[in-house]
């Protein structure tokens, strides 16, 4: 009977063994009545599963019986008594009755008993229960009858229980590796195998069964006497009733049982292990050999733009990804193989190695075309990357092309030519890297060899070299049509610096023009003093017009040229609606002004000639010139200068100049 069984009867406490024991080293057993009607059939389940727990050797020395009946009734209490002898008859030495102190007849009682004794085949004694201490000492006694030895029902309980279950599993757990160790010995590898699919594991598991067994034993041993941890809630028995040594050989054998058991477990798991290496590493090359190099032979293109070219390497970003899960199992299946090669079992080594060599091979294959593909695909982004970059730059420098030239000047022209040149040379610059990353592509390209897919891929690449080519054929094309538009927009621009350099210039003609009429009309008033010094400012006045005859000629030069570059430009000049009036306008006006100064500077020669040749002819007494004539003719070629000093000059326009010659330039 196992006290798990009868566990709610047992926690009610109807009998119990405290450990005491009485002066003749028998053990006492205690059934504490109460108020409440006591089932006899659960004392007796009770009765039996305690009697069961001692030794042959302890219960021959018998039993004395406390029946505390300070709280029950006599009727109950003799049941009691009666009971005894069927359940415990050649044990039980002596009954003690704890009566009540003002309770029960004692004639009636005592009768009774000693009318019984002969038949219930031991004593009976009513007693107090502070004058129980006549038949066993106190220390033996608990608390209940006055003595000092403490007891924990509930303590004394579980502890029961630990010990029952850890009896039960050892044992069963004894047998199970006894059959596993038994069967690994064998020698008949089928029925080994068919031992170990059947008994591989225990029912339960040996190192808890062993730590409970250690607590227990380690609780027995520390708890051997009474009282001996300081008091403590339970004080167990003798080594017969705790069962010690039974631990102890219970322990010993599964610790012999268990050691087997480990070397056996070891073997099979090394087996074990090495056959699911074996699965493993079969999984991952014929997966890399498969599936993976499928994926791969079915990835070949480059693409034909960034976008083509991204999706691919998203593609092989995901192929990568299922090749990463099989790597770390490489990884894994690797660091395992080193474990059982540092192991050193000599009929295993070969095999491992051979295992991790194909392994080995097969990913550091498998993972090279990965590289492989990746860093093609990555050239080939930057490649089409760098073509559309030459492209958007040849769309831009295309559309500055088309659009007409309107600058404002030559400033703006030049600068707007300065910005032509720097897209052209940025276009050069993006060409040869094209180039650059072109022929690295293709360098790339033409190191793949069929052995990186498993098949021909002269196909696939001549697909990918003839769009590579393609491409850089293309823009060489846009470019040198680029570059012929850019010399004709140059030489157009340049003529544009030309025109706006004429029309500059002839404006300047203008202005400088102007300002030697305006000299003319302000400065060269003087008319000499005498002849000799008129005929000077006459020779000066003669040069001063043929500088305004040079800067006349140069400007109607700068006209006819920017008249030539607006027909070449198919443009309308500036400068012939504005410039050409202005120039013929001054030019007119000069000419008419220096005729007027040359008039007058002859008419002064004139008159300073005559004149001197009177005086000459009589230098002391000019007052008695006789020749009136001659000084008549001097008279009016003097009237005559004097009266043109004072008519202003008339320009063809019809305009008047009044800056030309005053009274105070008069000779005389």
């Amino acid at each position: 009977m196992e006290a798990s069984v009868i566990l709610p009867i047992l926690k009610k406490k109807l009998a119990f063994l405290s450990g005491g024991k009485d002066r003749r080293s028998g053990l006492i057993l205690t059934i504490p009545l109460c108020l409440e009607q006591t089932n006899m059939d659960e004392l007796s389940v009770t009765l039996d599963y305690l009697l069961s727990i001692p030794s042959e050797k302890c219960k021959a020395r018998g039993f004395t019986v406390i029946v505390d009946g300070r709280k029950s009734q006599w009727n109950v209490v003799k049941t009691v008594v009666l009971m005894l002898q069927n359940v415990v008859p050649a044990e039980v030495s002596l009954v003690c009755v704890v009566k009540p102190d003002e309770f029960w007849d004692k004639k009636v009682t005592h009768f009774c008993f000693w009318k019984e004794k002969d038949r219930l085949g031991f004593e009976v004694i009513l007693v107090s229960a502070n004058k129980l201490t006549r038949y066993i000492e106190p220390c033996q006694l608990t608390e209940d009858f006055g003595g000092s030895l403490t007891y924990d029902h509930m303590d004394w309980l579980n502890k029961r229980l630990v010990f029952e279950k850890f009896t039960k599993e050892s044992t069963s757990l004894l047998d199970e590796l006894a059959l596993i160790n038994n069967g690994s010995d064998k020698g008949n590898q089928q029925e080994k195998e068919r031992s170990v699919d059947l008994n591989f594991l225990p029912s339960v598991d040996p190192e808890t069964v062993l730590q409970t067994g250690h607590e227990l034993l380690s609780e027995l041993q520390q708890r051997r006497f009474n009282g001996s941890d300081g008091g403590v809630s339970w004080s167990p028995m003798d080594d017969e009733l705790l069962a010690q040594p039974q631990v102890m050989k219970l322990l010993d054998s599964l610790r012999e049982q268990y050691t087997r058991y480990q070397e056996v477990c070891r073997q099979r798991s090394k087996r074990t292990q090495l056959e699911e290496i074996q699965q493993k590493v079969m999984q991952v090359v014929n997966w890399l050999e498969g599936p993976g190099s499928e994926q791969l032979r079915a990835q070949w293109g480059i693409g034909d733009s960034i976008r083509a070219s991204q999706a691919l390497q998203q593609k092989h970003e995901e192929i990568e990804s299922q090749h990463s899960e099989w790597f770390a199992v490489y990884v894994e299946l690797n660091q395992q193989i080193a474990a059982l090669l540092n192991a050193g079992d000599e009929e295993d080594l070969v095999e491992l190695k051979s295992l991790q060599q194909q392994l080995s091979d097969v990913c550091y294959r498998q993972a090279s075309q990965l590289e492989f593909r990746q860093n093609l695909l990555q050239a080939a982004l930057e490649f089409h990357g760098v073509a559309q970059d030459l492209s958007q730059q040849l769309d831009g420098l295309l559309g500055m092309l088309c659009v007409d030239v309107a600058p404002a000047d030559g400033a703006s022209i030049q600068q707007t030519l300065k910005l032509l040149e720097e897209k052209l040379k940025s276009v050069d610059v993006g060409l040869q890297g094209l180039r650059e990353k072109g022929q690295g592509l293709l360098d790339q390209i033409s190191n793949q060899a069929s052995w990186a897919y498993g098949k021909d891929v002269t196909i696939e690449n001549k697909e990918n070299v003839d769009h590579i080519q393609g491409v850089m054929e293309d823009m060489q094309l846009r470019k040198q049509r680029c570059e012929d538009m850019v010399d004709v927009r140059r030489l157009k621009m340049l003529q544009m610096v030309q025109l706006f350099k004429c029309e500059e210039d002839a404006a300047q003609a203008v202005e400088w023009l102007s300002e030697l009429l305006d000299a003319l009309l302000k400065t060269h008033t003087r008319l000499g003093d005498d002849a000799q010094e008129t005929k000077v400012l006459l020779e000066k006045h003669r040069k001063f017009v043929d500088v305004a005859q040079s800067t006349y000629d140069y400007g109607r030069q700068l006209l006819q040229a920017t008249v030539v570059l607006c027909q070449s430009l198919r443009c309308t000049s500036r400068s012939s609606g504005d410039t050409l009036p202005r120039l013929n306008r001054v030019w007119k006006q000069f000419t008419v002004a220096s005729e007027e100064r040359v008039h007058r500077l002859e008419m002064a020669i004139a008159f300073h000639s005559n004149a001197e040749k009177i005086l000459q002819d009589c230098p002391e007494e000019p007052e008695a010139i006789n020749d009136e004539e001659q000084f008549d003719e001097v008279e009016a070629v003097g009237k005559s200068l004097l009266d043109r000093l004072t008519v202003p000059v008339v320009y063809p326009d019809g305009s008047v100049s009044s800056k030309l010659f005053c009274m105070d330039n008069a000779p005389f």
